[in-house]
């Protein structure tokens, strides 16, 4: 008679998992994040070319939703090959100490319709600062679409040497685009 409560509640256990969306890999060919700067009081873009990372969502449980976004910081493009290699340097993303930046949720908040609000640790360089973030959700036809932006202050992580600070503005705005498959 012990081994059907106890069969009960292991049942009860693994439906209680059951209960949280998967986690699911995005689509790293299809999910996009750039960088905007102004040096010189002049706009400049950049892309991150490796982004990768799983992404929990149900839009009938926001609450539960969760995020782990990895961006290669070496695979961040100005456009030539020159500044590409300056920002990998110890200055700035310093790649080969810290190759990755990345994003752990901590929890999801609905805004309202396809708007919701993200919060977690943003980590680049070894250095980690809690953020909150609109992301719009949205349906596509074989994928689940997140999209938002950020201003981020480079002086938080150590991005870039001090002699920087006045030809490179301190705030980068990040935008994103992460696609996840169904």
């Amino acid at each position: 008679m012990k081994f059907v409560p106890k069969s009960l509640f292991a049942l009860g256990l693994l439906s209680f998992g059951a209960l949280a969306p998967a986690a699911l890999a995005i689509d790293s060919a299809k999910s996009k994040a750039t960088a905007t700067f102004k040096q010189m009081n002049v706009p400049v873009d950049g892309e991150f070319t490796k982004i990768a990372g799983t992404v929990s969502f149900d839009p009938a449980k926001p609450e539960a939703a969760s995020a782990s976004i990895e961006i290669d910081t070496a695979g961040f493009d100005l456009g030539m090959e020159d500044y590409n290699a300056e920002v990998r340097k110890k200055e700035w993303f310093d790649s080969k100490t810290y190759p990755k930046a990345s994003f752990q949720s901590t929890a999801f908040k609905a805004l309202g319709g396809d708007r919701y609000q993200a919060s977690g640790k943003l980590t680049i360089k070894g250095k980690s600062a809690d953020i909150s973030l609109p992301v719009t959700v949205k349906r596509e036809a074989a994928a689940t679409v997140f999209e938002g932006s950020l201003p981020v202050s480079r002086k938080t992580y150590g991005i870039g040497d001090p002699s920087w600070n006045e030809v490179v503005d301190d705030l980068v705005t990040v935008k994103f685009r992460i696609v996840q498959p169904r």
